[in-house]
Order: structure tokens, then C-alpha cells, then sequence
């Protein structure tokens, strides 16, 4: 690769990551070429985006972000074999690699970040893959606030029941 080669593959990454507020970093070296075709398959069915990089244009991309909170902490990630994986949903990727370690060793997570808060350390996987998206986080606010309105509709409709109940039962003895 030579240096306008470099300089293209920095520019994209930085783009990349400014734009992504989900962005996890994994080591997935010694797989196979076909197991690696086959996450790349599970990535672009899930909308995720993969890419294998080298640790010291992912640095300097990240080095010419200014305006990201907690991209620092990332940088100290970028040892050794690195993959990374761009999403619009948080823990899409998680559950993806949980899925993928009933089979494999690896990917191995080397780090997360999710909204500028950091996540290191494969032991992270488990609640990352439990956090909601955003998709279902609005699903229960929607279920929260429907369920009173619901009582309040069911209790309406009984009562006018209960009222209409009364009316008959009061205009039946007035006629007697």
C-alpha cells in the first residue's frame, strides 16, 4: 500500500467513524476464509458494516477526529489483529458474535463503542448483546403509555355499561 493509498484508507476510516456512533473492534485472525465470507454474509444481512484494518491508519484516523467524546480510549485497542464492525444498531454486532462463538473461538471483542461510552474486554459481550436498540426501547415507551390509556378506555366503557344499568333499573321502579 503507498502513502496516497494510506492517506485514502485514513480519510475513509475517519469518515467512518465520525459518522457511526456504534463501533466495535474485534480480533477475528485464524479463522478461516470461509468463515470469515460467512460473518462478512451475516454483517451485510444485519446492516453491518466490516472492516479488517490496519492498527496504525484506524490511530491516525482516529487522531484527527476532534468533536467524538471517549474515541481516545479506542485508539489503546488498536493491537495486534483488528476487524472493525460499524452499526446503526448498538448490539447487533454483539449478538451476532455471540451466535458465531457457538461454533468458533473467535471473534474475540477487544472493545466497544456505543454512543461515547466504552466497553472493553470480551467479557463486555453478554451485556452488550442484552441492551435494547433503540427499535425496542421505543416499542415499550409505546407499551408503557398505551396500558393506562387502555384502563382508562376499558374503565369508560364499563361504566357507561354500569350507568346505562342504572338508568334502566331506576326508570323500571319509577314505572312500578
Amino acid at each position: 500500500m503507498n502513502r496516497a493509498e494510506k492517506r485514502e484508507m485514513v480519510a475513509l476510516l475517519k469518515e467512518k467513524f465520525e459518522q457511526t456512533d456504534n463501533i466495535y473492534v474485534v480480533d477475528s485472525s485464524e479463522l478461516t476464509v470461509e468463515v470469515v465470507n460467512n460473518i462478512r454474509r451475516k454483517c451485510h444481512e444485519n446492516d453491518i458494516e466490516m472492516r479488517v484494518v490496519k492498527n496504525t491508519l484506524a490511530i491516525k484516523a482516529l487522531e484527527q477526529i476532534e468533536d467524538k467524546e471517549g474515541l481516545d480510549e479506542l485508539k489503546e485497542i488498536f493491537v495486534g489483529p483488528s476487524t472493525v464492525m460499524l452499526t446503526k444498531v448498538a448490539n447487533m454486532p454483539a449478538k451476532m458474535i455471540k451466535e458465531l462463538r457457538k461454533e468458533f473461538d473467535k471473534p474475540v471483542l477487544k472493545a466497544a463503542y456505543i454512543d461515547s461510552a466504552m466497553y472493553v474486554g470480551d467479557d463486555m459481550l453478554d451485556m452488550l448483546a442484552s441492551l435494547k436498540s433503540k427499535e425496542e426501547l421505543i416499542g415499550d415507551i409505546i407499551l408503557l403509555l398505551q396500558s393506562p390509556a387502555k384502563t382508562v378506555i376499558s374503565s369508560l366503557q364499563s361504566g357507561s355499561q354500569t350507568i346505562a344499568g342504572l338508568v334502566k333499573a331506576l326508570q323500571e321502579r319509577s314505572e312500578s
